[in-house]
This record gives C-alpha cells, sequence and structure tokens, in this order.
C-alpha cells in the first residue's frame, strides 16, 4: 500500500532559516522527481535527499552543491533516508520493500539489502548509538536490525493496524515511537520490543512524523488532520521498578494537598512542591515537576530517598 500525499512537481530541496523563516539560497535540483525525505548530517556539513527517481542525492549545506554521483540500488520510490550518529552511513527505506545501507565518503553499499518487510517500508532512523536501525512499513510492522551486519533483530513489532509512516528512538536509545495510518502513535521498549503503555489516541487522521524532544520529556506528533500535537512522554514510559514498589516510594509521587505539600499514609509531610511546580508527577519513582509548563522540567530520583523525622535520624541512617 502506497501512503496518500499531494502531487507535488518543482522536485527539489530548500534550506530555511529557523529564526526568520526566509529561505536560504537557491533550491538544490537535481532529482528527477518528488523528493520524498531529507535529513542533516550530524556535523551540519551535508544534506541528504530520497526521491520517488528511485535515487538518494547529497548536498553541500552551505554552498547547495551536488556531492558526488547519486546513489543508485533501490528499485522503488525512496521513501526515507537517515544518517548515522557519527555520520559515516546513511540508512534509505523504499517501495521496493527493503532497507540500504551506504558508505556516506564512497557512496558503496555497506551490506547487502535488508529484506524481511512485506511491503514497502515507509520510516527508518539510526539508534543513537549507531548499532541499530528501525524501520516502519506498510505491512503495519516495525523491524529492528543490526546497524553492521544488516541482520534482523528479534519478531517484527505488531500492534499497529495500519501503515506505519514515521518512527524514530528516544534520545537514550531506550524506546521507539511509531506513528500510523491508524490514528495512533506506539511506544515500545527498544530492547525487548513490547509495547509500552497504551497507545496515544487523539488525531483525526493518518499520522505521518513522530519525533522525540531532545530531553526525552516530550513526543511531537503531526497528522494528516493538520494538527501537530505534543504528548507528555514519561506517563507512558514503564520505570523500573526495582526497589520503589514499597510503600514509601510509592507515597513519594503522591500528588500533592491543596497546600502544595506530599504526605505519607498517615498525614506525615515529606515534602513541599511550590505553586507553580505541582504537575506532571509520574509514578512510580521518577517524578517530574514541570517549572514552565510545556516547556522545561526537572526529574527527581528517589531511589535514595531517606525519610525521618528529624535530620539526624536521616544522616544516621545513610551509608556515606
Amino acid at each position: 500500500m502506497t501512503p496518500l500525499r499531494p502531487i507535488l512537481t518543482d522536485r527539489s530541496i530548500r534550506i530555511w532559516d529557523a529564526a526568520t523563516g526566509a529561505a536560504v539560497g537557491k533550491p538544490l535540483e537535481g532529482h528527477t522527481d518528488i523528493v520524498s525525505s531529507v535529513a542533516v548530517s550530524p556535523d551540519g556539513q551535508h544534506i541528504i535527499s530520497g526521491s520517488d527517481d528511485k535515487t538518494i542525492r547529497m548536498w553541500d549545506a552551505k554552498t547547495g552543491a551536488v556531492v558526488g554521483k547519486p546513489l543508485i540500488g533501490h528499485f522503488g520510490v525512496v521513501w526515507s533516508v537517515a544518517y548515522s550518529p557519527n555520520g559515516w552511513r546513511i540508512a534509505s527505506g523504499s517501495g521496493d520493500w527493503t532497507i540500504r545501507i551506504w558508505d556516506t565518503e564512497t557512496g558503496a553499499m555497506i551490506v547487502q539489502p535488508l529484506t524481511g518487510h512485506s511491503d514497502e517500508v515507509i520510516s527508518v532512523a539510526f539508534s543513537p548509538d549507531g548499532q541499530h536501525i528501525t524501520s516502519g512499513s506498510s505491512d503495519r510492522t516495525i523491524q529492528v536490525w543490526n546497524a553492521m551486519t544488516g541482520a534482523a533483530i528479534g519478531k517484527p513489532l505488531q500492534g499497529h493496524t495500519d501503515d506505519v509512516t514515521s518512527v524514530a528512538y528516544s534520545p537514550d536509545g531506550q524506546h521507539i515511537i511509531s506513528g500510523s495510518g491508524d490514528r495512533t502513535i506506539r511506544i515500545w521498549n527498544a530492547k525487548t520490543g513490547v509495547a509500552v503503555g497504551k497507545p496515544l489516541m487523539g488525531h483525526s487522521d493518518n499520522v505521518t512524523s513522530v519525533a522525540y524532544s531532545p530531553n526525552k520529556q516530550h513526543i511531537v506528533s503531526g497528522s494528516g488532520d493538520g494538527s501537530i500535537r505534543v504528548w507528555d512522554a514519561f506517563p507512558h514510559v514503564s520505570t523500573p521498578l526495582r526497589r520503589t514498589c514499597d510503600s514509601m516510594h510509592s507515597q513519594l509521587c503522591a500528588p500533592p494537598d491543596s497546600d502544595g505539600w506530599v504526605r505519607d499514609l498517615e498525614g506525615r509531610l515529606l515534602y513541599w512542591v511550590p505553586p507553580d511546580c505541582r504537575a506532571a508527577f509520574h509514578p512510580p519513582a521518577l517524578l517530574t515537576i514541570s517549572l514552565t509548563p510545556h516547556i522545561r522540567s526537572v526529574a527527581l530520583d528517589f531511589e535514595d530517598f531517606a525519610f525521618a523525622t528529624s535530620w539526624t535520624q536521616i544522616l544516621s541512617s545513610v551509608q556515606v
């Protein structure tokens, strides 16, 4: 199944000033069909683009000049391109149902095409450590691959009921998020492949793009319904429980009372939260207090929290 999109004909890439919104330089031209995906190298020196003309091109980000020859090998639309974190490799996902990995210096394919999907590969992403590639497909699954060998890792992640149109890693690499034509976003444990929490629902049309904020606090999604949504990531993250299931640690994550105090089960004071920091508490052990709503937050880890009725009791109970 081919994702729906408007008909575009200028076949160009443009660079825009993020502060002013003004176009920078002339359009980058060279593709002979629709440009489906772009990515910027980690050092900001180059841009890569994938196109319906079945090629990937590299450009000098400063001058707009084409760098080298087009990367040729796919037999279908190049839907998605991504740089490895070190900038040495490029991953591309295609309508030919494959993922290919390219050397940025030579333009050569490093391994044989990655095969396993049973429909078009719409989105690809490298893990933050560069060891893995994740792909989303019109076959409604997500697959994780070894970025060095091209071998599939584990079974496909299943749960979406329509095309998987976008995939991304959390900044720490612990989670994968996916957007789909089923109008939902899902969060997955990157190591186990298990779905984390329930699907994020709210869009009224296809979810076309997903991304994590750099601090992992939020997930952003774009949709065919014309909207962009920002989601709080932590309520949907399963934090390892370790020692946090005991009664004291669970009480630490209780919401504050009307005066801002968090209390234990017997009503004793544990700590006070300022009025402007009383939102976004996330159990079981990680308490997030929003400093400026929807902008940034501070995470407090209570794993080694010590509580007593006097400071001397607390100090004497802590092992240095």
